[in-house]
């Protein structure tokens, strides 16, 4: 690898040889005004795309790797997903939509769930379906994944009914056998929402919108 780079490295010298030593001479002679030249030029607009790229991503848009199979089959091991920052700024999150949060239990990490239940909503997870006041969520985003109860979760417990606390959601993960989620450590405050995810952007193979 090293020899590629340094025979890279002295093609291109012999190739830019002429403008290499017109460039030093220029350095040489008018230093003050080469650097100009190279800040307007190059470093200019490199910070600017710098700062906008970091506006992005901290406002806008955030990229995210799914590293563990807790949304089996929507987003795969190693998924590479965009989030929208944007919209909830504009309209409430809504049940259905896969959230990234800040982990409640430890903020430093992000997590990646579905938001099942909204505030002051009555949760009861009963036969692998979810209720809600009730009434068992009966469109094809809920009915494809089997929810299990978990005997030992504060709550996930079977005959429990849940009461999401206000400013807060319950979450689960689509691969329910296999998902820390709010069945375990409980609600996601509306302040730890980052965005919503709408898009795998990679492996190429897999590049779609996410419903």
């Amino acid at each position: 690898m090293i020899l590629w780079i340094g025979l890279f490295a002295l093609g291109a010298a012999i190739l830019y040889r002429r403008t290499l030593v017109q460039e030093w001479n220029h350095f040489r002679s008018h230093r003050r005004e080469w650097l100009y030249d190279k800040w307007k030029n190059w470093g200019e607009p490199f910070v600017v795309a710098a700062v906008l790229a970091v506006l992005i991503r901290t406002f806008l848009l955030g990229p995210y790797k799914i590293p563990t199979g807790s949304m089996i089959p929507t987003f795969m091991i190693g998924d590479r997903i965009f989030v929208d920052k944007v919209s909830y700024r504009l309209h409430e999150p809504e049940r259905g939509d896969i959230i990234v949060f800040k982990y409640p239990m430890d903020t430093k990490k992000d997590f990646v769930k579905r938001l099942i239940g909204l505030p002051g909503e009555e949760i009861e997870i009963r036969d692998g379906k979810v209720f809600v006041g009730g009434k068992s969520l009966e469109e094809p985003v809920f009915t494809k994944s089997y929810y299990y109860n978990v005997k030992d979760s504060p709550y996930g417990k079977v005959d429990q009914k849940i009461k999401v606390p206000a400013d807060s959601f319950f979450v689960l993960g689509d691969n329910s056998a296999h998902s820390s989620d709010s069945r375990s450590w409980g609600f996601v405050p509306q302040k730890n929402v980052v965005g919503k995810a709408f898009l795998i952007w990679w492996p190429f193979n897999r590049v779609k919108m996410v419903k």
